[in-house]
């Protein structure tokens, strides 16, 4: 059926998708904007800073808050060694503000509480206060920094009546949100790939947002990928972040990867014992048409995908966001998400936990299906995690009494 260019055309979901972004980017800029401005504000009320200084510090600020921006231009045009000193400065920093404000948020409140009470509350609005902040924000960004670089293993069993007597069961490790692109390149994945290697898994699974933005240096990390291939194969879904980067050039991307996408598909592996599935996220219905029929307007369209499949089969959902099924009983026995990163640096995990009912780890759900989501193996903006580790997840898949 040609669309044209009508209201639900190509032209119009482009044009619908543009407008997001360019609110999303407004957004982002007032907000981060609003932060820059309160740090300013406050650095000059407790150090006394006078005007000239204040001018040059917020020239300098101003060119932090839109840095991000300039990143993605940048990048765009070709420039990357200019778009990667950018972004190293811009996203380090940016990580660093988020901790720093959200410190001296957390003395104001404390300085509001404690002023009715009687209490002495000078020294929280002083230069000790800010100067203790600063300290601490900076000692906390270099945590998060090595935190970061540093991806830790989740390891669980599952036990299922699904697994035939005689199999000895399938080890499935699970990697969510690396964002290989400008930042995040052939050393740091290297790391996550010792993990993966180490766990000497049955089959690879990537529940999304695997690559980030540009893609034009990220082709060593393709074949780094590549040269891994465990016996049962690599499979993979579309996160947001890859239709951000372009649907055809992901696409690529994982093919030359070794991983099969999985776009509103199902296939049966380890002789008729697993069943595996994997739908697009939602995103995909922003960019055009041909995106939507791979991306379920409700969870509900989840359970046609595994009608096909007989009910002794183990049936895995890939799924980028942690959005789940409210069939009862549950139309898979394992859904594998990502997308919320635990918020990658606290307290934007407070944040994660009131958008996602489920925002990290393992649950169980009301239709007896089980959720594991992902912290995420890499990270996005900055190359910061804070209380929030990286993670590679093995899942064992064993006979029950087997564990």
């Amino acid at each position: 059926m040609k669309q044209g260019a009508s209201a639900g055309g190509p032209a119009s979901r482009n044009g619908n998708f543009m407008k997001a972004m360019l609110l999303f980017v407004t957004v982002f800029l007032l907000v981060y904007g609003g932060m820059h401005l309160y740090f300013l504000l406050r650095l000059r009320s407790a150090f006394g800073i006078g005007s000239a200084a204040t001018v040059v510090m917020a020239l300098i600020l101003a060119f932090l808050v839109v840095s991000p921006v300039l990143v993605t231009v940048l990048e765009r045009r070709g420039h990357e060694t200019a778009a990667l000193v950018i972004a190293y400065t811009g996203y380090t920093w940016m990580g660093f503000m988020f901790i720093t404000v959200s410190l001296f948020l957390f003395v104001d409140l404390l300085r509001a509480v404690l002023s009715p009470m009687g209490v002495h509350a000078r020294f929280f609005a002083g230069y000790g206060a800010t100067v203790l902040c600063l300290v601490l924000a900076s000692g906390l960004s270099a945590w998060g920094c090595y935190e970061a670089r540093n991806p830790q293993t989740t390891h669980i069993t599952i036990e299922t009546a699904k697994l035939p007597e005689t199999y000895g069961g399938i080890r499935i490790v699970h990697l969510s949100d690396v964002h290989l692109g400008l930042v995040l390149r052939e050393k740091r994945l290297a790391r996550i790939l010792e993990l993966v290697k180490e766990a000497r898994p049955d089959i690879l699974v990537s529940t999304g947002d695997l690559v980030d933005g540009q893609m034009d240096a990220i082709a060593g990390s393709a074949r780094l990928l590549g040269e891994f291939a465990p016996p049962l194969g690599k499979f993979a879904v579309m996160g947001n972040h890859e239709f951000y980067a372009g649907v055809s050039n992901a696409a690529e991307f994982h093919r030359l990867s070794g991983f099969r996408l999985l776009r509103g598909e199902v296939v049966v592996v380890a002789d008729g014992v697993l069943a595996v599935a994997g739908v697009d996220d939602p995103a995909g219905r922003k960019l055009s048409p041909l995106n939507a029929p791979h991306s379920f307007r409700d969870t509900g369209e989840e359970e046609k995908l595994f009608e096909p499949v007989d009910d002794q089969v183990f049936r895995l959902l890939l799924k980028h966001q942690p959005t789940v099924s409210s069939a009862m009983p549950s139309p898979f026995d394992l859904q594998l998400s990502g997308h919320t990163h635990k918020g990658q640096i606290f307290p934007f995990t407070l944040v994660t936990g009131l958008v996602y009912r489920y925002s990290s780890g393992y649950h169980l759900l009301p239709g007896g299906g089980r959720l594991y989501v992902s912290r995420g193996a890499g990270t996005w903006g900055p190359a910061i995690r804070l209380m929030a580790p990286p993670e590679v997840v093995i899942i064992d898949l064993v006979k029950n009494g087997a564990s």
